[in-house]
């Protein structure tokens, strides 16, 4: 029996072995398809009183203060109210609010509710009877969860800066909102900021500095208030086409414009497939490490990690899935965070078809396989912790930080769903679908069980067999992977599993073998190794040959010191804790600290690692590791 066809077996099984394991029971999803049905106007993470006023154009006048750590200043809220509401509540947190009035200057009485750990506190404000607008006079904590205010150190020049992550329910700590993902508002801001800093916001934003450090912004477009952005630094601009571009800190910039020369291309592509980008200009911000994420889709300026800068481009698919979020997610948006896989599922879905677009079908397969591995180890690792209805699509985050569903279920699990739809209907009826999809939501929050009525009404329904075929609420309100997932081939990792049964068994590789390798052929031949197997030479062998512990593509680096970690290999010890303190990025971070706290000995390491890294984290992030080293 030849090599390849041992590692198709192996898949065949791997893949039976999901469906027995995770396909769920008709019971369990349909009792969550009735919960999704019940829900009303209100949200679960949310104190608002959304049946009876809604908040609909936001005026924000705010100074930055670097030496407090404080944004202060008022935010006004232009209201739609019926008739019998009197009283208005936003959700607030950390928040000094030092007084309310009308716009004519009118005190208005207000209170703040019980505080809670992660949903802070209500503020209610009485409505006097024609209040149409109400002006909140307001300090932020220094530590805001939202805000991130680094030192001059810990950027790549000398000046202070400041971004925000408002992701998932953190903007009520730096502005009283109505802080749910199926409100949308407009906006228009006053930024007063050093002279020396640009500002910048979810927004039209200016492309160089003035010298009054005041700045003004408008949003024209209604969006959430988790896409509520702002950042000051010592930032410069540099265009990438007609209506794109990119701002980095001046050292920055050239590296971060050369990556993303193909910006331009990726819009115009995602436009031929589902109409009009409707946000005028798609910028993108390169900020410090310290961000907790690979990317924040922030109408007009998508916030970026600086570890996609790996000089071939071969990270870049970050940015096709921030600008696809334009579409999914900031045009059509989840309704609650329980839909969170309605904006991520199809901008996966979405950047995939931007990549293979540019890059071509077998670079698109590496990203599908690689995507599919990620969700096995994810359902595995949430079945393992007894979180099996949290492989739901549909999510009961109900009294949790919604936080927790930022897993690759609603990434992946959502990216194949809607690839076992294309793979049954065909990629133009599909793509027709979708296109009216975000032409007729367009600008709307969308409910998962008003899209599968749209799916059916303008799709399913219209097919002999459809419904029987694809099991929307298997997939939507059941656990694991079902079984009728598209297979997921890729021809170039195909090569690399021949590669990993010689590896695996004691053996070798070369140079001449990985000379046309990606950072995607990386990843896969390190997440293929059989660690119980792993011998100590092997370790040194691709260490001395491939400069493994000393690279700098973070994505690689996090994988090899995944492995070192586990097999305890002290040589790559110094350069991991360089890397856990100079990087801020959730994704990389927690592996790594979960495989450290798996021993007291690393555990120790750990905290005292962290110790040290703790300040150039973000709360997102910090957040995350306390937990695990408690």
């Amino acid at each position: 029996m030849n090599p390849n066809t041992i590692v198709g077996l192996k898949r065949t099984i791997w893949v039976f072995s999901l469906f027995l394991l995770f396909t769920c029971n008709s019971k369990e999803y349909k009792n969550n398809m009735d919960t999704n049905k019940r829900a009303g106007l209100g949200d679960p993470h949310s104190f608002a009183n959304l049946d009876e006023v809604i908040a609909g154009h936001a005026s924000l006048d705010l100074k930055v203060d670097f030496n407090t750590k404080t944004l202060s200043g008022t935010c006004t809220w232009t209201l739609n109210r019926r008739a019998t509401c009197d009283s208005l509540v936003l959700d607030t947190r950390d928040l000094t609010i030092h007084n309310v009035y009308q716009d004519d200057g009118t005190p208005c009485a207000f209170s703040l509710g019980a505080k809670h750990e992660t949903f802070g506190q209500a503020l209610t404000i009485k409505l006097p009877k024609n209040a149409k607008k109400i002006v909140i006079s307001y300090t932020t904590s220094p530590e805001a969860a939202a805000l991130q205010w680094l030192d001059p150190q810990q950027t790549a020049g000398e000046d202070p800066f400041l971004f925000s992550q408002s992701q998932a329910i953190l903007a009520r700590s730096w502005v009283p909102c109505q802080d749910a993902p199926g409100v949308k508002f407009t906006y228009d801001a006053k930024i007063t900021c050093p002279p020396n800093l640009l500002a910048l916001m979810s927004a039209e934003n200016p492309k160089e500095k003035n010298n009054s450090g005041v700045y003004n912004f408008k949003m024209e477009q209604a969006i959430s208030s988790y896409l509520l952005a702002l950042a000051v630094g010592n930032l410069e601009f540099k265009s990438t086409g007609r209506n794109s571009g990119v701002y980095a800190e001046p050292a920055m910039l050239q590296k971060s414009v050369n990556e993303f020369e193909d910006m331009q291309h990726m819009i115009d592509s995602a436009e031929a497939l589902y109409g009009p980008y409707k946000w005028g200009q798609y910028d993108v911000l390169v900020l410090p490490p310290s961000f907790p994420f690979g990317g924040m889709e922030n109408p007009r300026l998508t916030f970026a990690t600086p570890t996609i800068l790996a000089g071939d481009k071969s990270l870049v698919s970050l940015i096709a899935h921030e600008l696809a979020h334009s579409w999914s997610g900031n045009l059509v948006t989840n309704k609650t965070w329980n839909d969170f896989w309605l904006n991520e599922g199809f901008t996966v879905y979405f950047e995939q078809r931007i990549m293979e677009k540019i890059y071509g079908t077998e670079y698109e397969r590496m990203l599908t396989t690689l995507g599919f591995g990620e969700l096995q180890n994810t359902i595995q690792r949430l079945n393992k912790a007894g979180k099996r209805k949290d492989t739901h699509l549909y999510l009961n985050l109900e009294n949790r930080d919604p936080d927790e569903g930022l897993t690759d279920v609603a990434y992946e699990k959502g990216r194949f769903f809607l690839q076992t739809i294309e793979s049954f209907v065909g990629r133009n009826k599909f793509d027709n679908f979708l296109k009216q999809y975000f032409t007729e939501n367009a600008f709307k929050p969308m409910s998962t069980q008003d899209f599968l009525d749209y799916l059916d009404k303008h799709l399913l329904d219209t097919l002999s067999g459809a419904e029987d075929s694809i099991k929307p609420h298997m997939w939507v309100y059941g656990p694991g992977i079902p079984g009728n997932i598209p297979k997921v081939k890729s021809h170039a990792l195909d090569k690399i599993d021949n590669l990993l049964l010689t590896f695996n068994k004691g053996g070798n590789l070369t140079k001449k073998e990985i000379q046309d390798w990606t950072t995607h052929h990386w990843l896969y031949f390190l997440r293929g190794i059989e660690l119980e197997n792993l011998s100590n030479k092997q370790m040194k062998m691709l260490d001395t040959n491939f400069q493994l512990t000393n690279g700098s593509n973070a994505e690689i680096l996090c994988d090899w010191f995944k492995i070192a970690i586990e097999k305890e290999y002290k040589t790559a010890y110094p350069a991991i804790r360089k890397f856990l303190i100079g990087v801020g990025r959730r994704k990389f971070l927690t592996p790594l600290y979960e495989r450290l706290a798996q021993t007291e000995e690393g555990k120790a390491w750990a905290k005292e690692v962290f110790i040290e890294a703790k300040p150039g984290y973000h709360a997102v992030s910090y957040q995350s590791i306390e937990e695990i080293l408690e």
